[in-house]
């Protein structure tokens, strides 16, 4: 691959970003991935809590499942089920009508396959991000990307002031990079000046998202009642969907434990009062209660769980010790078009992202592909 820019820089190790960065060291690209978080997975992320008799609890709260329809993905996909990566999940899915209380939609002959992650949703990103060629640098912030003109590279500097070293294209797959809110929650301009790409940065203003919060619930018993593993629900004002995690393929089975996410509305409303900082405890506790609540009068829960807790997922946030912690919140938007990505050829420069295509996992993965496509095909800068 002698025309490609052989040392690039991708930004965010959520599913898009990790196949970018797969892509690109599959086609002899060395490839530099940052994450300000632990460990890669962005909304495919897997939570590890520890309930009060010191039990490992493991809980995919962000998206439960993604199914596919692309060939070009579909075959993605069938190459992670062949090294135990992927599993279909096999069960039931249904529709619940809050008012009725009753199920309206059971969907039994499983018209689309549902795939999940294994052992987590997180297990395709973590193979991809540790594939031969990629460097993953896990709790590296990225503060700010210059560009040097003189060189025709970016330079990519940490939030805190270190140099991370200069890359002939950088991907950044992660929405806080370029965003306003980036301002807003730190007072420092976001690390990517959109001045530095025009034509990019109209498409780039302000992308809605849909904040949601996940209560994560684990129960001795299994709940009885419900006749699904999943489900969404009508006419509720605070719950938009339920799934049992523990039923899913590679899950320990030792408690039954379920994912509840919350409505926009409802999540939307709440950080209209807390703001984007860290929610205190009193917020978290009401959140809890609030969704537990709405999913108890529904009458499919008659027990009480030995583990509950709350995870917001927005664009970030900031703690209250001041460090930046990039979330997940749903896109509310596709930008790109037919290209699946955005791309500025003189500066290398590629944005990726579910935001890009579609708001799910598959819309994800087509971003992060094509994104890798540009910066294959470009000319070489060397």
């Amino acid at each position: 691959m002698s025309n490609v820019a052989t040392k690039v820089a991708v930004i965010g190790s959520g599913i898009s970003g990790a196949v970018c960065a797969s892509t690109l060291a599959r086609n002899g690209v060395s490839v530099t991935l940052f994450d300000s978080a632990r460990g890669p997975g962005g909304r495919m992320s897997q939570r590890r809590e520890i309930a009060e008799d010191g039990k490992e609890l493991l809980f995919d709260h962000g998206a439960p499942f993604f199914s596919i329809s692309n060939t070009d993905v579909l075959r993605l996909v069938h190459e992670w089920e062949l090294k135990g990566l992927v599993a279909e999940w096999k069960e039931n899915f249904g529709s619940f009508d809050y008012h009725s209380k009753k199920f309206i939609e059971i969907d039994q002959d499983g018209m689309s396959k549902r795939y999940v992650g294994v052992p987590g949703m997180n297990s395709i990103c973590k193979a991809l991000c540790n594939e031969t060629g990629v460097e993953s640098k896990f709790g590296v912030g990225v503060g700010r990307l210059e560009w040097l003109d003189n060189e025709n590279s970016w330079l990519v500097m940490g939030m805190d002031g270190q140099n991370h070293g200069s890359f002939k294209g950088v991907v950044a797959s992660d929405k806080s990079i370029f965003s306003s809110r980036f301002k807003d929650v730190t007072g420092s301009p976001p690390p990517l000046d959109l001045s530095l790409v025009p034509e990019l940065a109209m498409k780039l203003q302000d992308i809605p998202v849909n904040p949601c919060f996940a209560l994560m619930l684990a129960f001795t018993e299994p709940l009885s009642l419900i006749p699904v593993k999943g489900f969404s629900f009508k006419n509720s004002e605070i719950l938009s969907w339920a799934h049992c995690d523990s039923s899913k393929p590679g899950r320990s089975t030792t408690s039954e434990r379920w994912v509840l996410h919350s409505t926009s509305k409802y999540a939307r409303d709440i950080i209209s009062q807390t703001g984007l900082r860290k929610p205190s405890a009193a917020t978290l506790t009401k959140v809890a209660e609030d969704v537990l609540e709405e999913f108890k009068s529904t009458g499919l829960n008659g027990s009480q769980p030995f583990f509950r807790k709350v995870h917001r997922c927005v664009d970030f946030v900031v703690s209250t010790g001041g460090c930046l912690s990039r979330g997940s919140a749903f896109p509310a938007a596709s930008v790109a078009g037919e290209e699946k990505c955005l791309w500025d050829d003189k500066k290398k420069l590629g944005i990726c992202g579910d935001f890009c295509v579609s708001p799910n996992v598959e819309g994800a993965i087509l971003s992060g592909l094509a994104a890798a496509a540009k910066l294959i095909d470009a000319p070489s800068c060397l």
